[in-house]
């Protein structure tokens, strides 16, 4: 039986509706701090949007541990909201991995992988923002799968492409491997968390 539409569910799906556009706002200034590098958005900013998804995601797991009927199982969505959480955590990671090792300028690559995540992240967050009119599979589950398989070919080819020059710095080497990463684990946290709703709307079908 489907039960998303109890009482608390109005607040439920608003805080995860919240919660995926202040990913998504992360992830897009997140592709700003690496187009514009060295210039452009601080990692002081892009921590601090970071700290306002966290702030939403603590509300939505407090309301959600305090109601006495949940509008979905209470572990689904305690899961649910940590996966999104992860994105933004993932993606200020990348971001500040673009400081820390002095990068100078930011490779094609790089920047692909942050439109990827941005893709990624906004689908995401028009699913969460959908959730409580969806019965059934999503079309957008299935999208932000191809946009991580995407990812995972695009940052298998950038790693790839680091070893083919022997003339690049060994350091320069472990610098962009740890990004391209970095960036590939913020794209697949978003499948996760799609993931996660899918659990959802199989259990609610």
């Amino acid at each position: 039986m489907r039960i998303g539409l109890g009482p608390g569910s109005g607040e439920i799906h608003e805080l995860l509706r919240e919660a995926g556009e202040r990913v998504a706002e992360v992830a897009r200034l997140v592709e700003r701090r690496f187009v514009e590098w060295p210039t452009g958005p601080t990692q002081d900013e892009v921590k601090e949007l970071e700290h306002q998804a966290d702030a939403v995601v603590s509300t939505l797991l407090s309301q959600t541990n305090s109601m006495f009927v949940t509008p979905y199982d209470r572990d689904d969505l305690v899961e649910l909201a940590f996966a999104v959480d992860d994105v933004a955590d993932e993606a200020e990671n990348a971001s500040e991995l673009l400081g820390l090792y002095g990068v100078e300028l930011p490779t094609e690559q790089s920047l692909l992988l942050c439109r990827l995540l941005v893709r990624a992240a906004e689908e995401l967050a028009m699913l969460l923002g959908e959730l409580r009119d969806l019965h059934g599979s999503s079309e957008r589950i299935r999208a932000i799968k191809e946009i991580e398989d995407e990812g995972d070919d695009v940052a298998r080819a950038a790693r790839a492409s680091l070893f083919k020059d022997e003339r690049i710095d060994p350091v320069i080497v472990i610098r962009w491997k740890d990004i391209y990463e970095a960036l590939e684990d913020a794209i697949d946290a978003c499948e996760t968390a799609a993931h996660r709703v899918g659990n959802v709307l199989v259990k609610n079908a």
